[in-house]
């Protein structure tokens, strides 16, 4: 079982290979951070706590601090002891905007934070968040990098990233595909189960598979149905999770036309979920109806929209008369599922008077700056999650550096933050209850379809495990022989 190599199409670049500035979900590489940083801990698919390199996150007031205790012994790929000092570092350094984490919206919920002893550190949260550990096991709080590696500055790391993880870097070519080797000082031993891993990026819906069912990869990173469905047909081992949410359509509300509710209002009721489903994903998607899906606990059958061709005409036709005719500009990401969705909502649009729609290609690490600059007009994004907390706080709060819409409303951050400190499920269900139906009345988000995030893999390839947003676990995975 043991040895081998494997080789992981990814669905996306890193620019750095700093932990902070990493995605820790399928779609932004998490399965490279998991590879070089190893994981503080994961969760199962009923969202229950898995503790790996730390042995305990324990709260005795109900989320208002945390005591974070580590495996005593567990060092760095370079002997140097990773204890609570280094996760207070990489900690601090997610909040700072210099980082420009992705995650620093779950970072700054921690207040203050204290080294107690080599394997203990405490934090005080800004409010209590009695599910903290989610937004840990979510984001790259998760991956503890060496402080002293990091000082050395972000070249000096890209090129010798020191963590604790399965794997070590060997080499890494941008835009091209990474080498990693195995780390003999890895503290769960005897994983890894592979000796080598090879990662490359491949945008294309059907390069992914076809390169795969060809015997050129060992097993993809995956997202869309279609290759799902595919994969289901011809029997290939597959994997993936069921989360509430999904991706949406991002409207920019900081500026025109989408700082008009009617604008917003106006686009979500023109578009017809079931035929974006058949041109992006050949209808094996799953349409958005609701926020939580049927598993979840907060599940209400109260519709997110309501598809109404009139109403959104005469929104539309009202803007126009006020002087304001909708037109704006989709900027989307290179990989074919991303152009076709927009694409499809641009010929949707245009089917309607007084609304105009381009659409802009760029590369994906400028999708992500978007949530720094707010230089767009619409975009695609997403709300995936198992447990609402932290992703609807961080996506939809007026207070959060990750409201990508730029949405500000008292009801809905009251709503958002009831569900986040709350101390019983029933107030908890009340307040997403709520939550639901202010994103229907202000509208910065059209969610269209369930994330589907998984991995295809060759028949011979076994250990297929994720956690949180569909981050891949490397050190499970083992190859027959």
């Amino acid at each position: 079982m043991a040895g081998g190599h494997g080789r992981i199409l990814t669905l996306s670049d890193l620019r750095s290979l700093d932990p902070g500035t990493i995605g820790n979900a399928y779609a932004s590489t998490g399965v490279v951070g998991n590879a070089l940083y190893g994981t503080l801990m994961t969760n199962d698919d009923a969202g229950e706590i898995h503790y790996q390199m730390a042995e305990s996150f324990a709260t005795t007031d109900n989320g208002k601090a945390f005591t974070l205790k580590l495996r005593p012994g567990i060092v760095f790929s370079d002997g140097t002891p990773l204890d609570a000092e280094a996760v207070k570092f990489n900690w601090d350094r997610i909040k700072e905007p210099a980082t420009s984490s992705p995650h620093r919206s779950e970072a700054t919920m921690i207040s203050s934070s204290a080294v107690v002893d080599d394997v203990t550190l405490t934090v005080t949260m800004v409010t209590q968040v009695p599910k903290y550990a989610q937004s840990v096991v979510t984001s790259s709080l998760n991956w503890i990098a060496s402080p002293a590696a990091l000082r050395k500055g972000v070249a000096a790391f890209d090129a010798n990233p020191i963590g604790a993880g399965p794997f070590t870097l060997k080499s890494w070519i941008r835009q091209g595909s990474m080498e990693l080797v195995k780390n003999p000082r890895y503290w769960d031993s005897p994983k890894p189960y592979l000796d080598t891993l090879t990662f490359q990026t491949a945008l294309d819906t059907n390069q992914r598979y076809n390169t795969l069912q060809t015997g050129g990869a060992d097993l993809a990173i995956e997202s869309n149905p279609v290759n799902f469905d595919k994969a289901e047909k011809a029997g290939l081992p597959n994997t993936v999770m069921e989360l509430s949410g999904g991706l949406f359509l991002a409207m920019n509300t900081r500026r025109a036309p989408f700082d008009d509710v009617r604008a917003r209002q106006a686009v979500a009721a023109a578009l017809d979920l079931d035929a974006l489903n058949l041109a992006a994903y050949n209808g094996t998607g799953t349409p958005v109806d609701t926020l939580f899906s049927k598993a979840s606990p907060f599940h209400s059958d109260t519709p997110l929209r309501k598809a109404d061709n009139a109403t959104a005409q005469r929104l539309f036709d009202e803007l126009a008369a006020d002087g304001k005719p909708v037109s704006f500009t989709f900027t989307t990401a290179p990989t074919s599922e991303s152009k076709t969705t927009a694409e499809n909502i641009q010929a949707q649009l245009g089917a309607f008077n007084n609304v105009k729609v381009q659409v802009k290609t760029v590369e994906v690490a400028e999708i992500v700056s978007l949530r720094a600059t707010h230089d767009f007009d619409a975009t695609t994004s997403s709300a995936f999650f198992q447990d609402p907390e932290p992703r609807l706080w961080t996506t939809f709060s007026g207070a959060s550096p990750a409201n990508l819409t730029g949405i500000a409303d008292k009801d809905l951050d009251d709503a958002l933050l009831a569900g986040r400190t709350a101390a019983t499920q029933q107030e908890r269900s009340e307040a997403y209850d709520t939550v639901q139906l202010r994103l229907t009345e202000l509208s910065p988000a059209v969610f269209f379809t369930r994330a589907e995030p998984g991995a295809i893999a060759g028949k011979n390839v076994n250990g297929l495990a994720q956690y949180g947003l569909g981050s891949l676990l490397p050190e499970e995975i083992w190859i027959q022989k």
